[in-house]
């Protein structure tokens, strides 16, 4: 039986929120949330598998490879914070979630998006280093500057959840308590308000910018030097690994900024909850399993190191 979102508003309690989703029961809803249940246990295998074997296997314990084993993390702790929620609402026919829950998704994906932005950004930074110095490279990227780096990117992240967090507990809703996401996102949340919240709309909208526009300009500045090394490069060899490891890189910047700025530097008045919606399923869904596709799996130190776990002897590629 069928449960309006009017119904389950009249039987939850009347803090909760509700989730509109973005499925329904017809079949092909269905199918796609089969298909959205599957991208989900393949992005969590893969990125665990990352984690695991960066930790396990001694020759990926340098500074390329924890940045890697970091955006694993955080890949999988984002899918993790909306897809079984979710999950649940749609396969119980419920669609609420409490105020804590709401602010726990809050935060949790706020900051992980945060800190993602940053550490791609050291990300290209290292790649920067590495083929534009690599003579000095294990001076200018040694474990201490990497760690530094990897804690800063998610102190900065959590400082913008908590602040986002702080703000919308702070505000008052009255009238409809519906979002019109999957998810707790703070727009969708803000447009149920009964404070005014225009100071806090321009506060947020600047921060977006300087936590996309800025690193995105370091990863640009970054990748300008590297093109023109790499363009100047007398081994061929030498060129086509750089320019791999480089490609995997923009490609992930590429997938991941598009998506942000559509959602988060649009204006108000162009912002649909359709196109949010589709938008924001694709990097908190579908980003998430594709990064350690295109990153690491297709990577030979990584091929050695699953086979080495795996014990199969002689190494093979990954996925092709």
């Amino acid at each position: 039986m069928k449960i309006s979102i009017m119904e389950w508003e009249n039987q939850t309690s009347s803090s909760d929120f509700i989730l509109t989703g973005i499925f329904s029961h017809t079949p092909t809803h269905m199918f796609l949330f089969s298909l959205v249940l599957g991208i989900f246990t393949v992005a969590l295998l893969a990125n665990t598998i990352m984690v695991l074997l960066i930790y396990l296997d001694t020759r990926l314990h340098n500074p390329m490879y924890l940045l890697l084993s970091q955006l694993s993390l955080m890949d999988l702790m984002l899918i993790c914070t909306t897809v079984p929620k979710m999950a649940y609402n749609y396969l119980s026919g419920r669609k609420s979630i409490s105020v804590a829950g709401c602010e726990a998704q809050i935060f949790f994906y706020v900051s992980l998006f945060g800190a993602e932005c940053f550490l791609l950004a050291v990300m290209a930074y290292d790649r920067y280093v590495a083929i534009c110095y690599p003579l000095q490279y294990h001076n200018l990227m040694n474990w201490k500057i990497c760690g530094v780096m990897v804690a800063s990117s998610w102190i900065l992240g959590s400082f913008d959840g908590i602040v986002d967090v702080a703000a919308t507990l702070s505000f008052s809703y009255c009238g409809s308590r519906e979002i019109p996401q999957f998810f707790c996102d703070v727009s969708a949340l803000l447009s149920l308000s009964c404070t005014d919240t225009s100071t806090f709309k321009t506060l947020a909208f600047i921060c977006c910018v300087l936590m996309l526009l800025f690193p995105l300009l370091l990863i640009i500045v970054s990748y300008t030097h590297v093109i023109v090394a790499v363009i100047r490069m007398s081994s061929q060899e030498g060129r086509h690994k750089a320019f791999t490891t480089c490609t995997s890189h923009l490609l992930v910047v590429g997938m991941y900024y598009g998506a942000a700025m559509f959602i988060y530097m649009r204006p108000t008045s162009n912002r649909s909850p359709t196109q949010d919606k589709m938008v924001s399923s694709f990097y908190t869904i579908l980003t998430p399993m594709l990064n350690p596709l295109i990153y690491s799996f297709r990577n030979k130190d990584v091929a050695k190191a699953f086979s080495k776990v795996l014990g199969k002897g002689k190494p093979r590629k990954l996925f092709g």
